[in-house]
């Protein structure tokens, strides 16, 4: 991801994080609590095989499956970034956790819904064609 991107997508974070104090969280889960959970912050790139699918790289090592209930073909253009609104918690366990939106570098954006977020076993993650590894 190149700096650009990482700067982009910090400064959504931040803004989505001063917006959520308005929002009272009840029930928050912590990414302590299981495995399948992660910080947005760990998030740290993201390929997409086809357009119902992407894979996020999270820390070194782990990878989570998105599937989305009507995708975009414009996750294979090169231009795009892949941003994930923060409403209250940053921990990110399971796909309602996940408000992602499509962005270029000239304004337009487009929603996504993931409909299932799935950590990969090591041999999931091996078994994906290097060209779409998010690590």
């Amino acid at each position: 991801m190149s700096y650009p991107e990482k700067l982009f997508r910090r400064g959504l974070i931040a803004a989505a994080l001063s917006l959520s104090t308005l929002v009272p969280v009840v029930g928050i889960a912590s990414p302590a609590a299981t495995n399948n959970c992660f910080y947005v912050t760990q998030w740290q790139g993201w390929k997409s095989p086809s357009p119902d699918v992407i894979y996020l790289g999270v820390n070194l090592h782990d990878v989570y499956r998105v599937d989305l209930s009507a995708g975009s073909t414009m996750l294979s253009w090169p231009d795009m970034h892949l941003v994930s609104i923060v409403r209250g918690s940053d921990s990110i366990c399971s796909a309602i956790d996940l408000d992602l939106k499509l962005s270029d570098d000239h304004g337009f954006t487009q929603g996504l819904i993931a409909k299932s977020l799935t950590k990969l076993t090591p041999e999931q993650v091996a078994a994906i064609p290097k060209k779409y590894r998010p690590n």
